[in-house]
Order: structure tokens, then sequence, then C-alpha cells
């Protein structure tokens, strides 16, 4: 897990990233993008469904996407604009870093 600072920043550049198109939101659109080849990194809630975990975990370790795993669903939503949301997958590789 985080610490409480890097995590309020990574939602802060989340939050921008899905603004301006350069990161992909929800199981359906992260695997999609995934197999592509465009998510340079992945951002999980670690209280997601287990299925929806499993979903999209195995296919992101399976295209050697990192993953940063983060305690909440509703926590990674609101950086999106939803109550909640289970992945956001970043497909800008300067805002991945």
């Amino acid at each position: 897990m985080l610490d409480p600072a890097t995590e309020r920043r990574l939602l802060g550049l989340l939050g921008l990233g899905i603004r301006g198109r350069l990161a992909v939101l929800g199981v359906d659109r992260v695997r999609e993008a995934a197999r592509k080849g465009t998510v340079r990194v992945a951002v999980v809630a670690a209280d997601a469904s287990r299925h929806s975990l499993e979903k999209v975990t195995r296919l992101l370790v399976a295209k050697r996407v990192p993953i940063i795993t983060i305690a909440s669903a509703a926590v990674l939503g609101e950086a999106a604009g939803r109550d909640t949301t289970a992945v956001i997958g970043v497909v800008d590789a300067q805002l991945a870093k």
C-alpha cells in the first residue's frame, strides 16, 4: 500500500488522466486496452469484487503491466468522478511515470 501523501498525488494524477483521456476506467475498458498493449500501468482497488479483480489482474500480469493497489474502490472512483471503480489503466507513457 502507498503512504497517504503518495496516494493523494496518484489519485490527483489519475483524475487528470481520466479528464485528458490518458487513462481508461473500469474492468472492461482496461482489459480491452491491455489486450491492445496500450496500458502502461494499472491501479486496482483492493476491495473490488474478487471476480472483477481476477478478470483484470490475470490479463495485466500476462501482459507484464505494473499494478498499483490502493485500499478502496470508493476512493479510486472519486478520483475518476464516479461512486466506485475497480480499476483505472493509464495509457499515456508520460503519465505512467
